[in-house]
Order: structure tokens, then sequence, then C-alpha cells
């Protein structure tokens, strides 16, 4: 994934965090609107979390946001 969409990320977790608390669940979906206007990302990022992941459908938005932080080439 590129640093942009990692920062993008980032970024909605810790509105999501901020909004509804550290338990609150996301989907690789919430970083997209709900139209098909950004295949190419959401491939990425569909791939970073099914693929290379294995995560669940849904998982805590601060587990996503450590994970992101934790890759070597953010």
């Amino acid at each position: 994934m590129t640093p942009d969409l990692k920062t993008k990320i980032i970024q909605i977790c810790d509105t999501k965090i901020a909004k509804k608390g550290e338990n609150v669940g996301i989907s690789f979906y919430a970083f997209f609107a709900n139209k098909n206007t950004d295949p190419e990302n959401l491939m990425q990022v569909a791939t970073w979390w099914i693929q290379t992941h294995q995560l669940d459908h849904f998982e805590k938005a601060v587990k996503i946001k450590q994970l992101i932080l934790s890759e070597h080439e953010y």
C-alpha cells in the first residue's frame, strides 16, 4: 500500500476510535465510499487485509492502526 493510503487508514481509525472508543470494530470497506470509485486502492487494502494478514471481516480499529504503524515501509 502507498504511504498516502496508510495515512488515510490511520486517520479513519483515529476518527472511529475517538467517536466510539477503543473497542470499535472496522472493516476495510470503511476506508472507501460506498461506490466503486477507487478499485485499485480497494484491492490493495483488501489484499493486505485478507491475504497478507488473514484478518476477519471486522477487526478492532486499534489493531488495524497498530498493524499499519508496525510496517517497515511506512
